[in-house]
């Protein structure tokens, strides 16, 4: 299958590797990113083509992705004078992969759609790790037809796409999927602390939950429940980002929000964990929790 030339904006810990696994693949990969740092360690990679801003790279591209911070940066880099529409051509399909609210995808698409051009919103879940092995989980909101164009570069990056429905649907669905994992860490940093105050073997408590089949078991758990315990807050998704996703999901919900204690305090509990750990991996809202029981439960420095 001849390969044809894509587009990557955003070239992060999510980003970069996808580029690259892009490029491995067979496409010729042109990029774009404001890091010089990050621009430069892109342009080593073999297939890569740097460029010096969206305009460019959308220029160059037929199929386009980004990966990027948040919703402002998004909207400027899709509509802004040297963005991608500015630089688009009639059949461009672009697949935004950033967490960004609903209105963000709805509006770029708008402008897209205007253009001739089809703009999908593909949020993912995985961190790292799962950038670099190419096993991300895409969902998929935008025109449908237009998912056909770029399944075989997912398929490269991701080890599952699923279509959730039209414009802004991908971006709810990754929302209330990361509030529910963020509502999950407060939930096992609060079970933790108590059985350190009950004097609880966290070992014994940990392989309880995994092994005995009851409904406590989460892949939060299995996953950080004991490297919170040996002292490991190595980011590969950090406070910092799940405080935007919370905090994303606490705007969706609108109104409602006062009818979602959980949700409130979760966001109350990542603030604060943004505010004296950032840089940690998510699981360090655990400190929080550690804060207010007065006690600690993990055995290595914070």
């Amino acid at each position: 299958m001849a390969k044809g030339e894509i587009g990557f904006i955003g070239l992060g810990r999510m980003g970069f590797p996808m580029a690259r696994n892009l490029a491995a693949a067979g496409w010729a990969v042109h990029v774009h990113d404001v890091s010089p740092d990050a621009a430069k360690r892109a342009g080593a990679a073999s297939g890569i083509t740097v460029h010096g801003t969206a305009h460019e790279v959308a220029a160059r591209a037929g199929v386009l992705f980004s990966a990027l911070p948040n919703d402002e940066i998004v909207l400027d880099t899709y509509l802004g004078a040297a963005g991608v529409l500015a630089g688009s051509r009639p059949g461009l399909v672009t697949c935004d992969c950033s967490t960004v609210t609903p209105e963000t995808s709805q509006k770029i698409s708008a402008a897209a759609r205007e253009r001739g051009v089809a703009h999908l919103d593909t949020p993912m879940l995985g961190s790292s790790p799962q950038a670099e092995s190419g096993e991300v989980f895409f969902m998929v909101g935008g025109e449908r037809e237009a998912l056909a164009t770029v399944q075989p570069m997912l398929d490269v990056i991701g080890r599952l796409t699923m279509y959730v429905g039209p414009s802004g649907a991908g971006n709810r669905i990754k929302l209330l999927h990361n509030a529910l994992g963020a509502v999950n860490a407060v939930a096992v940093a609060e079970s933790l602390a108590l059985a350190a105050r009950l004097g609880v073997d966290p070992q014994t408590y940990y392989e309880v939950v995994r092994q005995g089949g009851g409904m406590a078991y989460s892949t939060y758990f299995d996953r950080r429940a004991m490297r919170v315990v040996e002292g490991n807050f190595d980011a590969t998704f950090t406070v910092e980002l799940m405080h935007k996703d919370v905090s994303l999901a606490a705007r969706m919900a609108g109104a409602d929000l006062e009818r979602m204690p959980i949700l409130k305090e979760t966001l109350a509990a990542y603030t604060a964990a943004r505010a004296k750990w950032p840089g940690q991996d998510f699981s360090g809202v655990t400190h929080v929790v550690e804060e207010r029981f007065g006690l600690s439960v993990s055995r290595g420095a914070r």
